[in-house]
């Protein structure tokens, strides 16, 4: 990277506020299930955990019946607090709904959307989560995370008053019913019709590509404390051995293409990004179920020097997230304790924010 760039680039990260409660370093986070908290933090020593909240708002299977009254999420965050972990809820609620209606996912979305007894009972579990996380979020850091994907589908179909209308009500009521309660937007690159691990564009086009999300979600009226991207949702691995995709995998070009486009969104909309869902394969793995290579863990934590973690921050991202987004990728209690080493020594010296 040369003196200009790397310039710039802290500049752009000097707009950047970050949340309140937020901790003055890059937060590095995974995928954990309840009751792991006490484990997690003493074999890591991370800032952050996550955990998807699904099944729909109408079909008895959703995360309200996990436990009595929806307490599932206090309990959830009650206990990663308790060990100084951020607790972060991925609400993907919307999907999986009834009726859902559609070939695609886009249009199951949209009927869902558009369909007013659907949206009544997701206000009402939405809502519900709200409150009760609200207490904990009085003294602490909590972040939920809205449907993601969602707000790429419809920037693709250009249901931008959708969108709008949508986002607003998030917002308004998260500050009726939590007001400390950190909210995240979602951000796919894919949402511009274009996927730049497969088309391979020059960094003045991955610019305009932020351009291009940046507007989508200048033009929804409203500001999310955080915003969430996913680089990827499996290990390349498994893409390629599972689903006979051999082109999701990322050489430095990638890297650099991505994090121009993330400075590039930043620039224009001074939020700060979370890189989220990680995935956690490595060189050393084998192909076999849980077991698949990736390259992104080593990239941005193998090097002790953090050259790639700082290019990374310096484009405006305050954490990284790791987490398979797909059963059968690899987990961090199956890639050879990899990520645990990264992790601890990372903790022992994590990167500041500017």
């Amino acid at each position: 990277m040369s003196a200009k760039l790397r310039r710039s680039l802290l500049v752009l990260l000097s707009l950047i506020t970050l949340p309140i409660g937020w901790p003055h370093h890059l937060v590095l986070g995974l995928t954990d299930q309840p009751g792991d908290a006490a484990h997690l933090r003493a074999r890591t020593g991370i800032d952050a955990r996550y955990q998807y909240l699904t099944g729909g708002v109408n079909t008895a299977r959703g995360w309200a019946t996990w436990n009595p009254a929806g307490t599932f999420a206090s309990l959830y965050a009650g206990e990663s607090i308790a060990q100084h972990l951020i607790p972060v809820f991925t609400y993907y609620q919307l999907l999986q709904s009834s009726p859902s209606v559609g070939a695609h996912e886009l249009e199951r979305d949209v009927s869902n959307l558009e369909n007013r007894d659907t949206m009544r009972a997701y206000w009402a579990d939405y809502s519900l989560l709200l409150r009760r996380v609200a207490p904990a979020a009085a003294h602490h850091t909590v972040v939920i995370q809205v449907e993601p994907d969602l707000w790429g589908f419809l920037e693709q179909d250009r249901a931008t008053a959708l969108a709008r209308s949508f986002a607003r009500q998030l917002l308004a009521l998260r500050n009726r019913l939590a007001p400390r309660v950190l909210l995240a937007w979602h951000l796919s690159v894919w949402g511009t019709s274009e996927d730049p691990t497969y088309s391979k564009p020059s960094l003045a086009h991955m610019d305009e590509l932020a351009s291009t999300s940046a507007a989508f979600y200048s033009s929804l009226g409203v500001h999310f404390d955080l915003v969430f991207n996913d680089v990827t949702n499996r290990d390349a691995g498994f893409y390629r051995t599972v689903l006979h995709n051999p082109s999701t995998a990322w050489g430095p070009e990638d890297f650099h293409r991505h994090d121009a486009y993330i400075a590039g969104f930043t620039r224009r909309t001074h939020e700060p990004v979370v890189l989220w869902q990680l995935p956690l394969g490595n060189t050393a793995l084998h192909e076999t179920p849980g077991h698949y290579t990736d390259n992104r863990l080593q990239w941005w934590l193998e090097d002790p020097t953090h050259q790639h973690l700082r290019a990374t921050r310096d484009a405006g991202v305050i954490g990284l997230l790791f987490g398979g987004g797909a059963p059968g990728t690899t987990s961090a209690q199956a890639d050879g304790g990899r990520f645990y080493r990264l992790a601890r020594r990372y903790s022992a010296a994590p990167l500041a924010l500017h």
